[in-house]
């Protein structure tokens, strides 16, 4: 059983920058393809991206190019830096942690862009 520790969230301007991170425990952490997902109310949960154990990084478009994974295995922990934010940007972000067959889930941080 992994569990899953989301932090960083908080209010921003538009055009600022949050990190969020997500600790992990109870697996091994490393062997995990970590994700960051996200969603508003009424919609479905999106993917933002991932990483792999191989350090393989996706991205979903609107983000690419403003928004940066990376993992510390070290540390069990997976991060996301978000530069530029936009308003669209407001959500509960989610991390996940996924090896086949099974994925785990974090509780969530509110992430809110407002001027």
């Amino acid at each position: 059983q992994v569990q899953l520790v989301e932090s960083g969230g908080g209010l921003v301007q538009p055009g600022g920058s949050l990190r969020l991170s997500c600790a992990a425990s109870g697996g091994i952490f490393w062997l995990y393809t970590m994700g960051w997902y996200r969603q508003v109310p009424g919609k479905q949960r999106e993917l933002v991206g991932n990483i792999s154990s191989g350090s393989n990084i996706n991205y979903v478009d609107s983000v690419k190019g403003r928004f940066t994974i990376s993992r510390d295995n070290a540390k069990n922990t997976v991060y996301l830096q978000m530069n530029s934010l936009k308003p669209g940007g407001t959500a509960v972000y989610y991390c996940h942690a996924y090896r086949s067959p099974l994925g785990y889930w974090g509780q969530g941080t509110q992430v809110a862009v407002s001027s």
